[in-house]
């Protein structure tokens, strides 16, 4: 991708210095794929709050801790930076001239290992996640590493993927889909897996959107790094790695042909209409 490090970002909430804020670490393991594709929205957690968006963080106990960060974290901080603002300033555009409801951005939280969410306590294990109460995305960097090296989905546009999809979330936080997705879960929790595929597939198709009204900052193959990415987290995929079988029963996300489809939709069309996977399933 074509992107400037710029400076600090009130879209962006650093809490690596942390040091998970008196939660127990947890690293980053082979399930970490796993965890996040099993994760739907509207399952209780034990509640947290969240930090401010200082460079320097206070524990539990009351000390302050700098952030330290190698030149590659550093790197990927300014390049997450670049990714969230630019993607909410196209929102702010797109979503009221396509449904005509209001934008509002939402905040992009680093953390290493754990940290409090509205949520609940987030870990680095459940990988980047959305959580539609304090409407907050959370991401430990080091899943990067595993996205590449485990996964095979390498390159800046792969992980703009990852962070843009979970916007995606916010974008159907704003539009109400997530409530009516966890009303009609407690309705028929025999389609629950089948929402849950249709919401996250839906995320890839934003995430396509958000492409195709980005193109100026796009180089030849960022649209594949994409679709790799999208198909390297497809439940097939993980569960064939983690488990040695595929059970399409247990979809929550889709599969890898689903992922990288329907954000190829996305993309080609550059319109939320265009994104309707409940119609589809």
């Amino acid at each position: 991708m074509r992107w400037s490090p710029g400076g600090s970002s009130n879209n962006v909430e650093d809490r690596r210095g942390s040091s998970g804020m008196g939660m127990a670490p947890m690293g980053i393991g082979g399930t970490v794929i796993l965890v996040v594709l099993s994760l739907i929205f509207g399952r209780d957690f034990v509640s947290g709050s969240g930090g401010d968006p200082a460079q320097q963080r206070q524990t539990a106990s009351g000390e302050v801790a700098p952030v330290t960060q190698s030149p590659a974290e550093a790197r990927e901080v300014q390049f997450v930076t670049f990714v969230i603002d630019t993607a909410e300033a196209t929102w702010a555009k797109l979503l009221p001239q396509q449904t005509g409801a209001p934008w509002h951005n939402a905040k992009l939280v680093l953390f290493r290992d754990a940290t409090p969410t509205g949520c609940g306590a987030g870990q680095a294990a459940m990988g980047p996640f959305y959580c539609p109460v304090d409407e907050k995305i959370y991401i430990d960097l080091s899943f990067y590493d595993e996205l590449r090296d485990r996964f095979g989905a390498p390159g800046e546009f792969a992980q703009a993927y990852v962070i843009t999809h979970e916007l995606g979330h916010h974008v159907q936080h704003l539009l109400g889909t997530d409530a009516k997705v966890r009303q009609a879960q407690e309705q028929n929790p025999g389609a629950a897996n089948a929402l849950s595929v249709a919401l996250e597939l839906q995320a890839d198709c934003y995430s396509g959107v958000w492409a195709n009204h980005t193109q100026q900052a796009l180089d030849p193959g960022d649209i594949e790094q994409g679709m790799n990415a999208a198909a390297a987290v497809g439940d097939d995929r993980i569960q064939a790695a983690t488990t040695g079988h595929v059970n399409t029963d247990k979809f929550t996300h889709g599969s890898a042909q689903q992922r990288a489809t329907w954000f190829k939709r996305g993309y080609a069309s550059g319109n939320t209409t265009d994104c309707n996977t409940f119609a589809s399933s």
